[in-house]
């Protein structure tokens, strides 16, 4: 199904449309309304500034959502490659052939994360993500089965890095679909239309390009939360320098 939150530019042209359409029913508005006097006029600007003043709490608050979102898959980012490159190293507690089979497995495991966070595409994402699960499969079985073989404390360490490793990715993914709440777009989309349509009727009488400067800046404070809040569409991304320098590592090794 199709999430315009998920698409920030079209959001940003949509939103910006509609804002537009609202302050000119403003205009229109105070432009049917013939016996409106001062004192009128003046109680729309105090609810028009009162209005802002909280779009504009609301946005804050809202960026502030998606900014700390953002950081938290950034840092989980580095808590994937901390753990993947440890229980490389850890390869080596095990057999030869054991220690062979693993390294060759999270070198694979590797390839499909870096992949997850570089590819903007669903489908091809969930195909990332199905065989992130069967490699996942493949490294767990491997390591079980030579733990119980050899129960050893030497062993018990390459299963717990496993675990580390299986456990950063459900924390990375539940960090990608932690976003936020639709509720909190709605309120902030709702009162953005009110205070276009107070614009509207206040500026009626001035310049056209008065009633572009709110929808401008609400449709690009819009777009930028939304791009920062998607973590797979849009500009601002969150890249995987850390597994990136990892399979760097890997390679050289």
């Amino acid at each position: 199904m199709f999430n315009p939150l998920n698409h920030p530019f079209f959001l940003l042209l949509v939103s910006l449309a509609v804002f537009w359409i609202a302050a000119k029913i403003g205009a229109f508005f105070h432009a049917r309304q013939t016996n409106a006097g001062a004192d009128t006029f003046e109680d729309f600007k105090l609810i028009l500034g009162a209005t802002l003043t909280l779009l504009g709490l609301i946005i804050g608050f809202t960026f502030s959502m998606a900014v700390s979102r953002y950081d938290q898959r950034k840092n989980l980012e580095e808590e994937e490659a901390n753990a993947i490159g440890t229980e490389y190293a850890r390869a080596d507690l095990l057999p030869a052939d054991d220690a062979a089979a693993l390294r060759a497995m999270l070198q694979s495991y590797l390839h499909q994360r870096i992949l997850y966070y570089t590819t903007a595409n669903q489908q091809r994402l969930q195909q990332i993500t199905a065989e992130t699960s069967k490699i996942q499969t493949a490294m767990w079985s491997a390591v079980a089965i030579s733990a119980s073989q050899q129960p050893t404390p030497v062993r018990a360490l390459v299963v717990a890095g496993l675990n580390d490793v299986l456990n950063s990715q459900g924390y990375t993914q539940a960090a990608w679909w932690n976003r936020i709440p639709v509720a909190a777009w709605m309120l902030m989309i709702t009162i953005g239309l009110f205070c276009n349509v107070l614009v509207g009727y206040v500026a009626h009488t001035r310049s056209a390009l008065l009633l572009w400067i709110l929808p401008i800046a609400l449709a690009i404070s819009l777009f930028l939360i939304a791009d920062i809040d998607s973590p797979v569409q849009g500009v601002i991304r969150v890249a995987p320098p850390n597994l990136q320098s990892l399979a760097a590592s890997m390679q050289s090794h």
